[in-house]
């Protein structure tokens, strides 16, 4: 057999800093030179190519037009490599490595995200561990097909689903949840993987990118004195498409007449709205409290336990690829990357 080829592809972020000690300053990392300053990549059975933005960014200013960068990357470098770790800032991984499932449908091969909280270079960095377990991951195979075939992040010692997580920590190591779904692998003196919670691809469609991502998408979180301005200013967004509401506990909303009213209003004008709870983990249950009931009835999209994360993301895929409204509510519901609990 031979050994896997695996394309590093690195955007920006910590994880591709180093520190120069005279100054104490961090800069970039010179990719080039990967090797060199990792000499224990050399021992993974696999060959490592990398590629970086030409201009690295902080995961701050990531977009989906940044998304579409990884995803083109990907895409042309599919068939000469058998799997990708994307190297990325870990504000907002959750949000790429999310839209970057939707975006690359029926997907192979493992896209794996990683990133760290210390730069390379640091004494204590959390960066060579992510950075090499993410490349060994990418690189399993079994029956000489991939392991992973969807898009993960791996983080101090655990592969998630991408479209699962949620960053939860800034200052710790273990930065990231996936609170209603258990992770894929578990990095200990072996891999350990849970072969039952791996999505399958089973090769009979061609794999195909998608990058037409509409950006008319708000987020509004509910809270105790909320009023009707607030709500209003939202919905009254000129081109808003759609709305991710995130409500209380199990998917709960104030009674008062003006919330309804408003959201009315937002439906009236084919704006969708979909119902995710502000809780970390747990389930939107519509109708289960009379809080909720209105909402059900007004044909509020039922969130389930998807993250936020991963509702913008899959709103934006949704609405990029034109779905007819009427199928809107029924598709956003279903599970097509395996961010949603199924029906």
């Amino acid at each position: 057999m031979k050994k896997s080829s695996i394309l590093l592809i690195y955007t920006g972020g910590t994880i591709g800093m180093v520190k120069d000690y005279a100054s104490g300053a961090l800069k970039a990392f010179n990719f080039d030179k990967l090797l060199e300053s990792i000499p224990e990549i050399k021992q993974l059975d696999c060959h490592v190519d990398s590629v970086s933005f030409k201009e690295p960014i902080d995961s701050s200013n990531m977009n989906p037009s940044h998304w579409v960068q990884i995803a083109t990357l990907i895409e042309e470098n599919y068939d000469s490599h058998d799997g990708f770790v994307v190297l990325h800032g870990s504000d907002t991984m959750s949000y790429t490595a999310s839209a970057l499932s939707f975006m690359l449908e029926n997907l192979g091969k493992p896209v794996i995200f990683t990133g760290s909280q210390l730069p390379i270079g640091d004494l204590r960095t959390d960066a060579k561990e992510n950075l090499i377990t993410s490349i060994q991951i990418a690189a399993l195979r079994k029956k000489n097909k991939p392991v992973v075939q969807e898009v993960g992040l791996y983080f101090e010692y655990k592969l998630y689903r991408g479209n699962r997580t949620t960053k939860i920590n800034a200052e710790h190591f273990q930065a990231f949840a996936s609170l209603n779904y258990p992770e894929l692998i578990e990095s200990g003196v072996f891999l350990k993987v849970s072969e039952e919670y791996l999505l399958r691809n089973k090769g009979r469609k061609k794999f195909t990118v998608h990058k037409e991502m509409d950006q008319n998408v708000a987020i509004l979180k509910l809270f105790p004195g909320i009023g009707p301005l607030v709500l209003q200013s939202v919905v009254r967004i000129p081109g808003l498409k759609a709305l991710v509401l995130e409500t209380y506990g199990a998917g709960n909303a104030p009674t008062e007449p003006w919330v309804i009213d408003i959201l009315r209003e937002a439906k009236e004008k084919n704006i969708h709205i979909v119902n995710v709870t502000q809780c970390s983990g747990g389930s939107v249950s519509m109708g289960r409290y009379e809080t909720s009931k209105q909402l059900e009835e007004l044909q509020v999209i039922n969130g389930k336990d998807i993250t936020t994360e991963a509702a913008v993301a899959k709103l934006m895929y949704l609405l990029g690829s034109n779905v007819s409204p009427k199928l809107f509510k029924s598709i956003f519901e279903t599970s097509l990357r395996g961010e949603i609990e199924e029906n």
